[in-house]
């Protein structure tokens, strides 16, 4: 039996959903508008969860980290076309959606300027705390510049903890400096 969901925001999408005992499905129709980057990132995200997808499974059909994978299957990097072309395989893409993976995003996502989602806050908190202390201990030991958020990596792992689990997450940056003129 199907219904249908209205996307947030626009009135432009509304994604059809089948749904049986064995078997979810969705589609997405287009009213009088022109597909987006979102729309591809909701769709990503609703088979994620039909299907019951890891990120860590994507990342490495892709042959890329799962923290770079994800930021792209979320809306934040552009894919070449051969990525694309495995991601729309995973998340059944048609081609026109692929294409829209291949696109340079507007980067950042956060909808307000002080995210309310808890586990975002407490990265905006560790910035707001800790923000003038990374910027002192960076620039005492590499002199004035910026860390690259370009050149950069990221791993998030568990780390086992008798008293509870801990995230340890490893940012690495490329140094620029700032050149003299």
């Amino acid at each position: 039996m199907p219904f249908f969901i209205a996307a947030k925001n626009s009135g432009v999408l509304i994604a059809r959903v089948d749904l049986d005992l064995f078997n979810f499905r969705s589609s997405i129709i287009h009213r009088g508008g022109a597909m987006n980057r979102n729309d591809i990132t909701e769709k990503i995200i609703a088979t994620k969860v039909s299907k019951g997808i890891k990120w860590c499974d994507v990342a490495q059909k892709v042959g890329l980290s799962k923290e770079w994978v994800t930021a792209g299957c979320l809306g934040q990097m552009t894919f070449s076309e051969a990525q694309a072309a495995i991601i729309g395989d995973i998340f059944e893409l048609s081609t026109e959606e692929q294409k829209w993976l291949q696109v340079v995003p507007y980067k950042g996502s956060l909808p307000t300027a002080v995210p309310t989602d808890p586990l975002i806050y407490r990265w905006y908190e560790i910035v707001s705390v800790y923000g003038a202390t990374i910027k002192e201990l960076i620039h005492e030991e590499f002199g004035d510049g910026i860390m690259s958020a370009i050149d950069f990596s990221m791993a998030i792992v568990r780390e086992p903890d008798p008293k509870g689990d801990r995230v340890n997450v490893v940012l690495s940056g490329k140094f620029l400096p700032y050149k003299q003129y």
